[in-house]
């Protein structure tokens, strides 16, 4: 009801009366007062005038479900979506819905995570509203070795987004950050349940440095934020519903695959590729230069006597970067 009342709202040029929206949605004209006081609770500043009816003055600048949805352009992606205020770590929440059979294409979002994961076991932490973290959920037909496209896809669906929509010039960290200039602005950590030949259902987690202005004095010096790179504050809602339409676009349309002409694209986006590297293989130390990615999504290195390695994990350095 909300929703609808609030869509209403948004698409209206000019005040809508209480009468009119009741008779749209056939609901009493008791019914659209309570949800107009609902989303005034919510933050949504909205005029009354007698005689007139209501006019949407301002939204709220914080995650919500209502305008996340507004602004999708999706047909599969966050059709289901739900907006937590606090949650541990969005991937574990869906996860546990994933083993509970939630369906291809719910996301979840939250507005604070208390112990997102990073690579590694790390623990990526957000104050309230500077940034945002999401996780997906697909079940797509894949063997788990397939799998391995979808972090790279995600990159350059979240770089191209951030791109067109906060005119930055950002660039994919190989195998999954994105940054602007030689900071972090993005990580994406993917998670999978399967079996031997078959996937039950991944979970793509994305965490994006918004409003950020000070960091831990441990990764001041390699991460950043929409905010300190543009000076602006962007609308949430509508940035999050670009990301995700674009990761509709570009995870379905290459039916998770890295190959043809958006490997070419990862790779024009991508700042790992021409630099030194480094690498442990074993117990050892290697650097090489970064010449590729392959199909897969893994990194092709020359060494100084010119073979060719692959590189699908681990800990990267890249020289001028992290």
């Amino acid at each position: 009801m909300q929703g609808k009342i609030l869509k209403l709202l948004l698409d209206a040029d000019n005040y809508i009366s209480g009468q009119a929206i009741s008779e749209k949605l056939s609901v009493s004209r008791q019914a659209v007062n309570k949800s107009i006081m609902s989303l005034r609770n919510k933050g949504y500043e909205i005029e009354s005038v007698t005689n007139k009816g209501y006019l949407l003055k301002k939204c709220p600048n914080v995650l919500n479900e209502e305008l996340i949805k507004y602004n999708l352009k999706t047909d599969i992606l966050g059709k289901k979506i739900k907006v937590l205020d606090s949650v541990t770590s969005t991937n574990d929440y869906l996860k546990k819905l994933g083993s509970k059979g939630e369906e291809h294409g719910t996301i979840i979002v939250a507005r604070e995570q208390t112990a997102g994961k990073g690579r590694l076991g790390r623990v990526w932490q957000t104050k309230k509203d500077d940034g945002i973290a999401f996780s997906i959920l697909l079940r797509p037909e894949l063997s788990p070795v397939e799998v391995s496209s979808i972090t790279p896809l995600t990159g350059l669906a979240v770089c191209k987004a951030i791109n067109e929509f906060c005119m930055l010039d950002s660039k994919i960290k190989w195998p999954n950050d994105v940054i602007v200039g030689r900071k972090k602005l993005v990580g994406i950590l993917t998670e999978m349940s399967a079996e031997f030949d078959r996937v039950d259902y991944v979970v793509i987690g994305i965490g994006i440095n918004v409003e950020h202005t000070v960091f831990p004095e441990e990764i001041a010096h390699k991460a950043t934020s929409i905010l300190l790179e543009t000076g602006r504050h962007i609308d949430k809602n509508k940035f999050l519903a670009g990301v995700i339409t674009n990761l509709e676009k570009v995870l379905f349309e290459n039916n998770y695959r890295l190959s043809g002409s958006v490997l070419k694209d990862y790779t024009d986006h991508c700042a790992t590729i021409g630099r030194q590297v480094t690498f442990t293989r074993g117990s050892r130390n290697i650097t090489g230069m970064a010449v590729s990615i392959s199909n897969s999504g893994e990194l092709e290195v020359m060494l100084s006597n010119g073979t060719i390695v692959t590189v699908n994990s681990g800990e990267v350095t890249v020289q001028g970067i992290y």
